[in-house]
Formats: C-alpha cells, sequence, structure tokens
C-alpha cells in the first residue's frame, strides 16, 4: 500500500469515513446490475445445445451462409457509403466558407430524425411500381420506372438515414482538432489534400470509426427497412425461423449474428477510438478554413439533395395522406386509434424511468473508481446495445418461457428489453454530466460533516441533473421507435405506433400510415434536438 493510501485508510479510520466500503458496495451492486442485463442472452446458447449435431450443419447450410454474406455485403456498403457522405458533410460544414453553417449542420444531421423503415415506407410509396412518382408520369407515356426495390435500394435507403451518425462524431472530432497543427503543415508548403491526409485525417480518425462502428451495428440489427425493401437480411432470417416454431434454430442463428457483430466491435476497436483524445477541446475551433470561393455553392448541393429526399420527401408524402387520404386509407380494419400512441407513451416513460434509476450507480461507479470491476460494469451493458433487437427478443422469449414463464409476453418484459438495448444512452449521458463535476464541491462538503448520501443529493444530483434528464429523454425517444422488439415482446392485444405502422405495411393500406408516421417523425425530431443541444460539449 502507498503513503497516501495508507495515510488515507487511516484519517478515514479515524474520522468514521465509509467511502472505502461504499464504493465497494456501488461497485458490487454496479456489477450485480450488469450481469442481470446481459444474464437473458446466455439462453441463446443453452437454447441453440438442444440442437446437438445439427447445430454445425445448419449454421453453414447454403442458404444460411447465402443470407448471412448478403447482410455482411449490405453492411460493409451502407457503412462505407455512410463514410464518403457523412465525412465530406461534417468537413464543409467545420471548415468550409460557407454561408449559414448552423443551418446546413442542423440540416445534415436532420435524416436521423425519421426512422429508417419510415423511410423505405415512402420511398417505396413514392417511386414504387404503384407510387406517387409513378401516377405523376403515366399522362406523359412513362408507363414504367426502375424498380425501388432490392438490394441496392436498401443500401441507398439505409445510407440515407444512417450516414448522419458519421457526420456528427466525426463534426465533434473536428471541433477539437488543434488548427495550429495544420496551419503548421501548410506553412511548410504542404498541399491542402496532403495536409488533410497526414494531419487531419489521423486525429479525426477515431471519430469517424465510432460513426462507422454505429451505422454498421444499425444496419446489423435493422429489421424493418430490408423487409419494406423486400431484401431477405439474416434479421428477418432469424424472425422467420422463430415464427415457424424453430426456437433452437433461430436461436443458433442469433448466435451468428452476435458473432458477427463481436467480429465487427473487435475490427473497430484495433482502430483505437480514444474517447478522451479524440473529444477533448484543444481550444482551437476546428483546423484552418476551407476557402471554397464560388465552390460553396456546388458543395451545398449534396445536403440539400439530402435533405430533399431524407426529410422532405416523406413528411409531404404523409402530409398528403393526411389531407387527402391515400392507398388504403378507405379500406376496412385496421383503424387508427390514439390509444396505441398512449401504449407508446407508457412503456417508454416505463423504460426511460427504469433506465435512470438502473444507470445511476453504473455511471456514478465509473466515473469516480478505476478498478477493474467498475470498468466491467460500465462496459457490460454495451452488449445490449450492441445486439440487435430481434436477437435480445428471441433470447427474451426463451428464458421467460423455461424460468419466469408468468412474464412472458408482458409489459415488464417488454419493459426489461428496452433497458437492456437502450440504457448505454442514459449511462453516457449521466457519466459525462459526473465528469464535469467540481470535485473541490464535493470535497468541502464531506468535510462539513455530510454523509456521502446527503452529498449526493445536495451537490452532485443538482449538478447531473441535466445529464440525467438529457439520457431520460433519449431513452425515451428511442423506446418509442424501437419496432422488432416491440412487435415480438408486446402482449397480446397491445398495439403501439410501430406495431401499427407495420401491420397497415404489410397489409398494403399506406394511406392510413399518415398520423402515427407524422407523430414519430415529431419525436425522433425531439431526439434530434436533445443531441443537438449538447453539439458543444
Amino acid at each position: 500500500m502507498t503513503i497516501r493510501g495508507l495515510v488515507a485508510r487511516t484519517v478515514g479510520r479515524a474520522t468514521g469515513d465509509d467511502s472505502g466500503a461504499t464504493d465497494v458496495g456501488l461497485t458490487l451492486l454496479a456489477a450485480a446490475i450488469a450481469a442481470v442485463l446481459v444474464l437473458p442472452l446466455l439462453w441463446l446458447a443453452i437454447d441453440a445445445v438442444g440442437l446437438g449435431g445439427q447445430a454445425l450443419e445448419l449454421a453453414v447450410a447454403p442458404q444460411t451462409l447465402e443470407v448471412l454474406v448478403r447482410s455482411v455485403a449490405l453492411v460493409a456498403i451502407v457503412t462505407g457509403a455512410s463514410v464518403l457522405v457523412g465525412v465530406p458533410l461534417a468537413v464543409i460544414t467545420v471548415q468550409g466558407s460557407i454561408p449559414f453553417p448552423r443551418f446546413w449542420t442542423v440540416l445534415a444531421a436532420l435524416p436521423l430524425a425519421v426512422p429508417s423503415y419510415l423511410g423505405a415506407f415512402a420511398f417505396v410509396s413514392a417511386f414504387g411500381p404503384q407510387g406517387e412518382f409513378a401516377d405523376l408520369l403515366a399522362p406523359l407515356g412513362i408507363e414504367s420506372i426502375p424498380s425501388v426495390y432490392g438490394f441496392a435500394g436498401a443500401a441507398f435507403v439505409l445510407t440515407l438515414y444512417t450516414y448522419p451518425y458519421v457526420f456528427l462524431t466525426t463534426r465533434a472530432s473536428l471541433l477539437s482538432l488543434d488548427g495550429s497543427l495544420v496551419e503548421a503543415a501548410r506553412t511548410l508548403n504542404t498541399g491542402r489534400w496532403t495536409a488533410f491526409r497526414r494531419v487531419t485525417l489521423p486525429q479525426i480518425l477515431p471519430g469517424i470509426t465510432a460513426g462507422a462502428l454505429l451505422v454498421a451495428l444499425y444496419a446489423f440489427a435493422d429489421f424493418g427497412t430490408p423487409n419494406i425493401m423486400r431484401v431477405e437480411v439474416f434479421t428477418q432470417f432469424i424472425y422467420a425461423r422463430y415464427n415457424a416454431f424453430a426456437r433452437d434454430y433461430a436461436a443458433l442463428l442469433s448466435l451468428q449474428l452476435l458473432t458477427v457483430t463481436a467480429i465487427v466491435l473487435a475490427l473497430e476497436s484495433r482502430i483505437g477510438v480514444d474517447e478522451s483524445g479524440a473529444y477533448e477541446s484543444s481550444g482551437h475551433r476546428g483546423s484552418a478554413n476551407l476557402e471554397l470561393g464560388s465552390w460553396r455553392y456546388v458543395v451545398l448541393l449534396l445536403p440539400a439533395v439530402i435533405a430533399l429526399l431524407a426529410i422532405v420527401l416523406p413528411i409531404a408524402l404523409f402530409a398528403t395522406w393526411l389531407t387527402g387520404g391515400g392507398p388504403g386509407y378507405q379500406g376496412g380494419g385496421l383503424t387508427f386509434s390514439w390509444e396505441y400512441g398512449f401504449n407508446s407513451a407508457y412503456v417508454a416513460v416505463l423504460a426511460a424511468g427504469v433506465s435512470i434509476l438502473v444507470a445511476l450507480p453504473i455511471a456514478l461507479t465509473s466515473a469516480t473508481s478505476d478498478s477493474r470491476l467498475a470498468e466491467l460494469a460500465d462496459r457490460a451493458p454495451y452488449i445490449g446495445y450492441a445486439t440487435p433487437g430481434i436477437v435480445l427478443a428471441i433470447a427474451l422469449l426463451s428464458f421467460s418461457l423455461d424460468v419466469l414463464p408468468a412474464v412472458y409476453k408482458t409489459v415488464p418484459l417488454l419493459v426489461f428489453a428496452y433497458v437492456v438495448r437502450f440504457m448505454p444512452q442514459a449511462i453516457g449521458s449521466i457519466k459525462t454530466s459526473t465528469l464535469q463535476v467540481d470535485q473541490e464541491l464535493v470535497e468541502a462538503s464531506r468535510t462539513l460533516g455530510r454523509s456521502r448520501l446527503a452529498t449526493f443529493r445536495k451537490v452532485t444530483l443538482p449538478l447531473i441533473l441535466p445529464g440525467v434528464a438529457a439520457g431520460a429523454a433519449l431513452v425515451f425517444l428511442t423506446t418509442m421507435k424501437e419496432l422488432p422488439a416491440t412487435l415480438m415482446l408486446r402482449p397480446l392485444g397491445f398495439e403501439t405506433l410501430v406495431t401499427y405502422i407495420w401491420e397497415i405495411e404489410e397489409a398494403g393500406l399506406y394511406g392510413r400510415a399518415a398520423v402515427p408516421a407524422l407523430v414519430l417523425v415529431a419525436i425522433s425530431g425531439l431526439s434530434m434536438a436533445v443531441m443537438l443541444a449538447q453539439d458543444g460539449r
């Protein structure tokens, strides 16, 4: 033990300070919570064992490998395309000499305000064989247009709605970049492109990688968009096998998907995302200004066209259906009820509240302790965040059937799934706020005789409250949009906005999607407001 540690321990005993025991207790609590959150995933392995010798044969079956390769190819193309779109947009909005840079920043980030399955819904409705665009061209003698369905259509729509992940993380890295390094390179007669490649790119690479990882995880987990675009991917393959009562086979496929996800995470970690270095401000806003001259109006066509396709098109289409009807609007059955919106808000509020209660000990321990157990408790919940929603749903269904049949397809099980999936958002927000608390204020409160709990309640909690609120808001808003977990875990007869949209899409009654789709877009817009409000952090 060091002299400093010995003195601290002696003083603690003399003053009756129980901080050491409290730290251990809090760390153990955080670790226990994290273990409970990831435990159901082990049931996938238990189910897969039931296949016995068939497991390997099914895992390498031609159909299985075909769908897996297609899914990996889709993820690779979407991730690469998102980088090609997101990085230039980040450079333009941070360094480019463009008018109204804040406006273009918000515009480039706004596609995140539309769930990708709603975007696919709008594209099929507009550009499908019987879509609005085909109807407009029919009087001109154009009887058919290229099909929007298929692999290319799915890749395009997913890229359109996921590139903002790369854009936002790259932008954050550019804002923290030390501009003096780039200026020094330019004074040595280094060209602009060479300076970017040798100086800027290595510094913003962690941000690019972080965004690309988010895109890849999203594309792997997405269920609604490929289904609407009629592309069979691994999530749909798993869903079909589970609905065919092949529970063991679905568990095996889920483990395969988790393995691929783990490989993606491992590849990302090799690049070395350094969160502290990537986002730590150096006092220089971005690198040297990028003078675009007359090209400024040309480059602005990129965010303008993207916003037109990703934002204006779906909102205009849904608004048109709202006022003038649409395909199947007058059809029978599947009538919309505001009870669906209430159900969505109800489970989202429960998920947000439980996530905050569970995230607090994990975030506080992670921010104040450097023990290995605290680090493990902090990282373990991110397994749930990286797990596709359909995989988590199958694990929880199997776990509840075998261990807790009373919670099978109940609201508590559904809320638990949301907490496992989205609680890391709350952990990250609370942890960031906790790290910004001035520890001298905490120490001053302790020297005045307040207990650790009283200090937390009187000093720490008021200071981290904005982070707690932001974390709760993000969990609420992402829960409202979650499709596969809601679809599989909801109680019988429990309809939400997303399940209603899914059902009317399956029935082809597109016109009835207007109200729930616009509500979801508005809710997603609120989540964007929360994210952009923290743009300077």
